[in-house]
């Protein structure tokens, strides 16, 4: 029931996220790049409609799409963050009118609105869920089709955010092809960082009471391989473990107290698949 809640906390925080990024800062200084909303604001200028009304329209209409093409499992992973980020923007729009930027400085706000919608993508990707918009498109394309589907949105997204530049002005143009270049590289920062686990090699010569503070302390598991040292020719072992980085700590501690003559390695990692971390 915790990771029920815990998960729920997680997808409403992180979809929320992304609607105050979207709203207050990429809404307002008309900034095109990323999917959905990037269109939104293309279309917003064009149209007597605005950007958050749009965005709930055309969410809406993937999401019932994705539910006849994609089937009930589609539904309970998508749709509620989908219905959330589109409700949430349309709100704002109506709770917390904008009539232009929060502040003068358009490099300040280009951050903020490539940031907390990278930081919201970046969890809901990390516990196996999405915001919707084109990742519908995605999904639907994948299932019928060996289209590179990758490609294809990442060639959307160029498209929709060179009208930035015939649409509005070519300031506004370079900004959001700024922001488009810099977003898909922090999703990935935000995401390994989420991952980050530390990777244990220890060298030494009893192996047995650091292996007991793993287990018993620790509660993680460890790999003992007899060894011998290539100067010393004296026997070795080398214990391999992996950990979150606060048990990283306690154990890089221990081992400096109870083996000092212990060699450590300790090396950073955001891909380890296996028990007591992520399933393949």
């Amino acid at each position: 029931m915790k990771n029920k809640y815990t998960h729920f906390i997680l997808l409403t925080g992180s979809t929320l996220l992304m609607a105050v990024g979207t709203y207050f800062f990429k809404f307002t200084n008309n900034f095109t790049f990323g999917g959905i909303t990037g269109l939104a604001v293309v279309i917003a200028k064009l149209v007597p409609i605005s950007a958050s009304d749009f965005s709930l329209i055309v969410n809406m209409l993937l999401l019932v799409l994705g539910m006849f093409v994609l089937g009930k499992s589609f539904a309970a992973k998508t749709a509620y963050c989908s219905i959330l980020l589109s409700v949430s923007l349309s709100v704002l729009e109506r709770i917390c009118p904008m009539d232009g930027p929060l502040t003068n400085q358009r490099m300040l706000e280009l951050c903020f609105a490539v940031a907390l919608p990278a930081l919201g993508s970046a969890v809901l990707f990390n516990i196996g869920s999405s915001s919707g918009g084109t990742d519908i498109i995605a999904m639907i394309l994948k299932k019928y089709s060996s289209f590179d589907i990758g490609r294809a949105l990442l060639l959307t997204d160029i498209l929709v955010t060179i009208f930035g530049f015939f649409i509005f002005d070519v300031e506004t143009g370079l900004y959001s092809v700024l922001g488009l270049a810099v977003r898909s590289f922090m999703i990935d920062g935000f995401i390994e960082n989420l991952n980050q686990s530390k990777y244990f090699n220890v060298v030494c010569t009893d192996p047995e009471p650091i292996c007991n503070f793993i287990v018993h302390k620790l509660g993680r598991g460890a790999t003992v391989c007899h060894a011998q040292g290539a100067f010393s020719g004296q026997d070795k072992y080398v214990i391999f473990t992996a950990m979150n980085p606060s048990q990283a700590v306690k154990l890089r501690n221990f081992v400096k107290t109870s083996a000092p003559d212990a060699f450590i390695l300790i090396s950073n990692t955001s891909e380890i698949i296996g028990k007591g971390f992520h399933s393949i």
